[in-house]
């Protein structure tokens, strides 16, 4: 089903996308900073990479319907918290919760939310610690709080996701119960790897 803004809404989405994409970038020029404090000052990133994105209005339309909200401007301010999405990558599942708590820390930021699926994973088997964040944009006249999600995940765990999400992309219906078992039995195996990984790295640091 095509669903899609009224004339007179997508005009004030627009100019909500704007917030949106200001948003983003104070985000961005945050997440900047962090690295060159990790790489040039700690002298260890736990980031690997990051990738961030911006919601189409397609998106956001798309997943008001699919909540049962209506298609409107107000109801993507007061129900959508995904608008900005940023993806902490890292080498290791113990550098998460670091991560995570270098941003709770920045006194300008309100926490939203938090979930930890990665010491507590969905049924699924899905990993990744979640946290949206508020953060304030400061306009010529005055200052917008708006809402970003942040997920920090090992790439292993986003690479599991990824395909979680195009399988259930591809069956919508419903998955297949021997992908969803095998998906769930991958998931533990990348949490066991994760570890394992981590302390051959703790024996490379304590050997040299």
């Amino acid at each position: 089903m095509d669903v899609r803004f009224s004339p007179d809404e997508f005009v004030k989405i627009k100019e909500l996308l704007v917030l949106y994409r200001c948003a983003l970038k104070n985000m961005d020029m945050r997440m900047d900073i962090l690295l060159e404090d990790f790489d040039n000052i700690k002298g260890h990133n736990p980031i690997e990479h990051i990738k961030k994105r911006l919601k189409s209005f397609e998106s956001i339309a798309e997943k008001l319907h699919r909540l049962s909200l209506p298609v409107t401007t107000e109801s993507a301010r007061n129900h959508l918290t995904d608008i900005v999405g940023f993806r902490c990558i890292c080498a290791y599942a113990k550098d998460i919760d670091y991560i995570a708590e270098v941003f709770k820390a920045q006194p300008d930021i309100k926490i939203i939310s938090e979930k930890n699926y990665v010491k507590k994973p969905k049924p699924s088997g899905y990993r990744s610690h979640h946290l949206i964040l508020e953060i304030p944009v400061y306009l010529s006249d005055c200052v917008e709080r708006l809402p970003v999600e942040i997920q920090i995940r090992t790439s292993a765990m986003d690479f599991w996701a990824s395909l979680e999400h195009k399988i259930r992309y591809k069956y919508k219906s419903g998955m297949p119960l021997h992908l969803a078992e095998g998906l769930k039995e991958c998931a533990g195996q990348i949490a066991d790897l994760d570890e394992r990984m981590y302390k051959i790295q703790e024996l490379i640091d304590i050997a040299y």
